[in-house]
């Protein structure tokens, strides 16, 4: 009986009869490669696939997927897919993935790349972990193959980028191969039999956008509001040093006590974004001084144990606040949004540029800014920018029209009630 064509489903194989004298192909018309092969005793779900490279077939590979009666044609149509998506990159089916000895991988290259670059160069924590993140998830699968494998086919970094963008988003996707991008680079300064093209440079990169979700002036006063009634006010403190000081949330987390400064009215922060060697100290305005204080009496009352030593302490593993996000109908703005307020507020204040850089500790433009001393500004200068921006908050004409405003701003003391919100918990309150 001649070869013959359908879409495979159980039914329609269950139909087929058996070969009288030579075996016969029913090959599926939905998924080219996947067939069924009719025996005179058995029929049998296979795949078969052709590998080519620059116009040339390197190999063709047959694979048995299991016997009808004992496989579904569903169960043996994804196998097929698999199988043939391997052989389409390249991989034999049932053959070990050989490496030749020497040839670094894609998991040796991100070690040495985090112990001898990342870690030594003091990079953040919380850096390591995104890169982690990139490259012991969304590149599982690659951990164990030869770097150079990637370099020869940069088709395969092209394919797994659409991947991830489609599954996880763009900024992800471009994150991911960001990473793999220097990683890369890392790896060839000594291994230099690694193709020179980086292949990630294959990619076409998804369009990012900066998001603009800061506030203004106008906006401060409703913000104040949904802050205000926030049910745990420590996390409120959080929210609003935040706001006042501009910095990042992940870096105001990990403020321990011994980092507070009141009487030269400074907080240090040691291991900011870009590690130790980009440590700096926030002046700070009498509204934060004010919330310091309130954060450190609430966390004292809260986390008995935990507020001996986190400025923002929690019930958690650290022992600080880990997560700070909120519900966008509770709290319309946090996180990054406040430092993105914070720029636009300090413009609206009327800081100049070069004093912006200099309290969100950013890279200072220029040649001749290089030679700014930053410590000889913090005492008198940069505090008295610090304290202009935080009276565009405090002193808003919503804040003033509001007298509970007035006074949780306007006090650093907070009064215990005895109201319970549930077993073990303790519900504060501000007072004037």
């Amino acid at each position: 009986m001649s070869d013959q064509r359908q879409v495979l489903t159980d039914k329609g194989i269950e139909r087929l009869p058996l070969a009288e004298e030579r075996q016969y192909k029913v090959r599926d018309s939905e998924l080219p490669g996947f067939f069924v092969l009719v025996g005179k005793r058995r029929k049998s779900f296979m795949a078969q696939g052709e590998f080519w490279r620059d116009g040339v077939r390197e190999f063709t590979a047959q694979v048995k997927l299991g016997d009808f009666g004992d496989t579904t044609t569903r169960q043996a149509r994804g196998k097929a897919k698999d199988v043939l998506g391997s052989i389409a990159k390249g991989q034999r089916p049932g053959e070990a993935l050989k490496i030749k000895p020497g040839s670094i991988t894609l998991r040796q290259a991100w070690e040495r790349y985090r112990d001898a670059h990342m870690e030594r160069k003091g990079r953040s924590s919380g850096t390591i972990g995104n890169y982690r993140d990139h490259i012991e998830r969304l590149l599982k699968d690659w951990l164990d193959n030869p770097l150079a494998r990637l370099g020869r086919q940069p088709n395969l970094v092209v394919e797994r980028h659409d991947k991830i963008t489609k599954e996880c988003g763009p900024y992800i996707a471009n994150g991911a191969m960001r990473s793999l991008r220097a990683i890369y680079n890392h790896a060839r300064k000594s291994n230099t039999d690694l193709p020179a093209a980086n292949p990630v440079c294959a990619i076409d990169w998804n369009k990012e956008h900066r998001r603009n979700t800061g506030m203004g002036p106008n906006d401060i006063g409703g913000w104040l509001k949904e802050l205000y009634v926030l049910d745990n006010p420590l996390r409120r403190e959080f929210h609003l040093f935040t706001l006042l000081s501009g910095s990042r949330p992940t870096a105001l987390k990990k403020i321990r006590l011994e980092h507070v400064d009141l009487k030269r009215r400074l907080i240090h922060i040691p291991r900011p974004k870009g590690g130790e060697e980009k440590a700096f100290d926030i002046p700070l305005s009498r509204p934060m001084i004010r919330c310091i204080i309130r954060a450190m009496r609430l966390g004292g009352i809260m986390y008995p144990e935990q507020g001996k030593s986190w400025l923002f302490p929690a019930d958690s593993k650290p022992g600080h606040l880990v997560e700070h996000k909120e519900e966008r109908d509770v709290l319309s703005k946090w996180g990054n949004d406040l430092r993105q307020s914070y720029r636009t507020l300090a413009q609206a204040a009327g800081v100049s540029e070069l004093d912006i850089h200099l309290l969100m500790n950013h890279s200072l433009p220029g040649v001749n800014a290089g030679y700014i001393t930053r410590d000889r500004l913090l005492r008198d200068h940069l505090r008295q920018q610090q304290q202009r921006i935080s009276d565009l908050v405090v002193h808003s004409l919503d804040v003033k029209r509001d007298p509970s405003l007035v006074c949780w701003l306007g006090s650093g003391k907070v009064e215990q009630t005895t109201e319970q919100a549930e077993p073990g918990a303790r519900r504060m309150s501000m007072a004037a």
